[in-house]
């Protein structure tokens, strides 16, 4: 996973869907852009450091994914949303 890049934000309305996933506790399929494959609820959503974040929870632990390592994620009430970086 790319760790030390630039952090760049996603499409507004990808992150509003991860939004509405952490206000529902939904459990989300997350595909990351390593091919990591993740099942996890979202929790919240956070700024670290002008870097923004998903946690998650996943067998009792959180985790924070950043937000342009996620490349898609899926749910069946909001259905697969394939990530973009705004421009």
């Amino acid at each position: 996973m790319l760790m030390n890049d630039e952090y760049q934000p996603i499409n507004c309305d990808d992150y509003d869907n991860l939004e509405l996933a952490c206000q529902h506790k939904l459990i989300l399929k997350l595909e990351l852009r390593d091919g990591e494959v993740i099942e996890a609820k979202a929790i919240d959503l956070l700024q670290k450091k002008r870097v923004e974040y998903l946690t998650i929870e996943q067998n009792g632990n959180q985790r924070d994914l950043r937000l342009d390592h996620i490349g898609s994620f899926s749910h069946p009430e909001i259905g697969t949303v394939v990530v973009s970086l705004s421009d």
